[in-house]
C-alpha cells in the first residue's frame, strides 16, 4: 500500500481522471491501474465516478457558447437537430445502462481486463484510422451516428479500459463523421452521461448509508483537480484532432497492455484488490 499522504494520492488521481477522461486511452482503466496495484490507496465507487463529473465541467467551460445556443437558438432547425440528437444517444446509453443495473450486472474491477480492454483498443484505433485514410468525412451528425455512438459509450461502461470518448468518436469515424465533429459529439454527450452517473451514484451512496463514510473533503478535492487538468487536455485535443489522427494513443495503448499483460502472467499474477 501507499505511503503517500491522503491529499496526495486524491490529487495525483484527480490528475490521472482528468488527463485520460478525454483521450482515447480510458480514465476508468487508468484508475483502476494504479489503485489495484497497490501504487495508491484504493478509493470507493462514489469516487470515481463523482471525479468523472469534475472533468466534464471541462467541457462545460470550452463549449461553453456552444451548450447556450443550445438554448438561445433552440428556434434554429440545425441546432434544435443537434441538441435532439445529442438527447438520443443519451437515451440509447442510458436505457442500457439501466438494464445493466437492472440485471444487477457486475463490471470488472481487476488489471487484466483493463489489459485486454487496453490491448484490443489499440487495434480498433488502427483499424478505423485505416478505414478512414484518405476520407475526410461528413461535417454532420445522422441519425445511423446516434445510435452507433450511443451503443459504443454503453460498451465503453461495461468494459474499463474501453474509454467512452475513444468509442464514441472511433464509433462516429467508422461510420462516416469527421474526426473535429466527431470529437465535439462525444465531448457534449459526456456532460449529461458523466453527470447523470455521479448524480445516481451520489444519490444512490446517500440512501445506502455508505456516503456517511466518504470523506467528501477529499472528493472535492479529486473533482477540482480533475477539472482543472480537464480543461487543458480538452483544449488542447480539440486543436490536436485537426490535423492528426490517433494512432499515436494505439502506439500508447499497445505498449500499456502488452506490459500489464506481462506483468500479470509473469510477475505474480493479478494484483490484490485489497
Amino acid at each position: 500500500m501507499s505511503d503517500l499522504p491522503t491529499w496526495l494520492s486524491i490529487v495525483i488521481l484527480g490528475l490521472i481522471e482528468g488527463v485520460t477522461e478525454f483521450l482515447p486511452i480510458s480514465s476508468t482503466g487508468h484508475l483502476l491501474i494504479p489503485q489495484n496495484m497497490g501504487w495508491l490507496p484504493r478509493q470507493s465507487d462514489i469516487f470515481s465516478v463523482v471525479i468523472q463529473s469534475g472533468a466534464v465541467l471541462a467541457v462545460v467551460a470550452v463549449f461553453a457558447k456552444r451548450i447556450v445556443s443550445f438554448v438561445t437558438d433552440f428556434r434554429e432547425p440545425k441546432t434544435r437537430d443537434y441538441l435532439f440528437k445529442l438527447i438520443g444517444a443519451f437515451v440509447i446509453s442510458m436505457m442500457g445502462g439501466l438494464l445493466l443495473k437492472t440485471l444487477d450486472v457486475s463490471l470488472p474491477q481487476t488489471v487484466a481486463p483493463v489489459a485486454w480492454a487496453t490491448l484490443i483498443g489499440a487495434f480498433v484505433i488502427f483499424g478505423v484510422e485505416g478505414w478512414r485514410k484518405n476520407r475526410q468525412g461528413r461535417d454532420e451528425i445522422s441519425w445511423p451516428i446516434v445510435i452507433v455512438v450511443g451503443l459504443a459509450q454503453l460498451l465503453a461502461a461495461i468494459f474499463p479500459g474501453t474509454s467512452r470518448s475513444g468509442a464514441c468518436i472511433l464509433a462516429a469515424m467508422a461510420v462516416g463523421a469527421a474526426r473535429p465533429i466527431a470529437t465535439e459529439f462525444s465531448f457534449l454527450l459526456g456532460v449529461p452521461t458523466l453527470m447523470g452517473a455521479g448524480v445516481l451514484e451520489t444519490l444512490t451512496s446517500i440512501r445506502d448509508g455508505s456516503a456517511m463514510d466518504e470523506d467528501w473533503g477529499m472528493l472535492l478535492l479529486g473533482t477540482l483537480v480533475s477539472a482543472a487538468s480537464a480543461f487543458l487536455v480538452v483544449r488542447w485535443l480539440i486543436r490536436f484532432v485537426q490535423a492528426h489522427t490517433f494512432n499515436g494513443f494505439a502506439w500508447y495503448r499497445l505498449v500499456l497492455g502488452a506490459a500489464l499483460l506481462l506483468w500479470i502472467f509473469f510477475g505474480g499474477g493479478e494484483p490484490s484488490m485489497t
